[in-house]
């Protein structure tokens, strides 16, 4: 049980950097999710589109990134400057966002 719930920790926070990193891409224009998911499958091929949308609802949360509903009910999102900041590493990022660490930063 404790193995597994750092194993879901572990991936929630990296699918949400990974996610950041893919809306950081489509900038300045912003992405769909349906478009966001077929590159995170890359990497989880089990990843869904309810996991994106809770990854995303939080990272919405934290205000780095922006959601759009259109009136079909799909997610567009954009980037905000905050989260630009933290993908380009000129900010700290805060614990649940699995940020790499670059080779002699602390």
């Amino acid at each position: 049980m404790f193995n597994q719930t750092i194993t879901d920790k572990v991936r929630r926070e990296a699918v949400r950097w990974h996610l950041m990193q893919i809306a950081n891409v489509s900038r300045p224009q912003g992405m769909y999710t349906g478009a966001m998911l077929p590159i995170l499958q890359s990497v989880y091929p089990d990843a869904s589109e309810l996991e994106v949308r809770r990854q995303l609802d939080y990272l919405q949360e934290r205000d780095v990134v922006k959601i759009d509903i259109d009136p079909m009910g799909r997610w567009f999102v954009t980037l905000t400057r905050w989260g630009v900041d933290i993908v380009e590493y000129t900010v700290p990022c805060e614990p649940g966002i699995s940020r790499p660490q670059i080779h002699g930063q602390g």
